[in-house]
């Protein structure tokens, strides 16, 4: 394993404003910003992956096939985090969850769904991102191809879902059964890197000998990065090495 997952991108229609709402919610900074691309990143020292949002002209349309899960120290931690994040412009949204289920489901100002988990000891010591989680149609597949593309142990595997511990703290990734159909491009989506000493080329040919396919969202071909899609046709970005 050559690649690692570095960042999670999300697509905006005002990218600088949905950038700085998401530092708002997870208490973190900008640490990149450009026309294109507004970063936001953990403080120095503290778990988690980047989050690199980017321009699209586009609303976004149907439910997301990726959202994050944010972690909390207790219930009165979640209620309280839920709470901040309403008053900051999250909404509460019911996208068929059981209506006892522990964890609050909410969007962002532009409508990206996200949820807010009640405490659990699983994700103490990932950050406030507790999980990356993507709908499946084979999760326990699925899972096998991303621990071979970002690393991390399988530690859940079954018919209705399947998680990735990552082999340093941050964010699990985590897969879902679901039977919708993929129908437009992902609104979020992963990045890779490989490390340092390691080839972009190299490593985007080990991920498509792997069963990705390359895909065209409209990238120039100039880029610095390479667009691929997994095996359910999720697109991913493997990113140049850097130190």
């Amino acid at each position: 394993m050559a690649t690692r997952l570095t960042n999670v991108a999300i697509d905006g229609k005002d990218q600088r404003a949905l950038a700085r709402w998401w530092g708002e919610a997870l208490g973190w900074e900008v640490s990149y910003e450009d026309e294109e691309e507004t970063d936001i990143a953990p403080p120095a020292g503290e778990p988690g992956v980047e989050l690199a949002f980017g321009p699209v002209p586009e609303a976004k349309s149907g439910l997301n096939r990726l959202h994050l899960d944010l972690s909390s120290r207790s219930l009165e931690d979640q209620a309280a985090i839920v709470a901040r994040l309403e008053a900051a412009g999250a909404t509460r949204i019911d996208i068929g969850q059981d209506k006892y289920a522990p964890w609050v489901v909410l969007t962002d100002p532009e409508g990206n769904e996200f949820c807010v988990l009640e405490p659990r000891h699983l994700y103490e010591g990932c950050g406030p991102i507790a999980a990356i989680v993507v709908k499946a149609h084979d999760p326990a597949e699925l899972a096998t191809f991303w621990q071979s593309a970002a690393g991390g142990e399988i530690k859940v595997r079954n018919a209705l879902a399947a998680g990735i511990r990552p082999a340093t703290p941050g964010p699990w990734l985590e897969f879902v059964r679901n039977e919708d159909p993929k129908t437009v491009k992902d609104r979020i989506h992963l990045d890779l890197r490989p490390f340092a000493a390691d080839d972009q080329d190299a490593e985007v040919a080990r991920l498509l000998e792997l069963g990705a396919v390359r895909t065209d969202v409209g990238q120039s071909g100039e880029e610095s990065w390479v667009v691929l899609a997994d095996p359910e046709g999720n697109e991913f970005c493997v990113l140049r090495p850097k130190d």
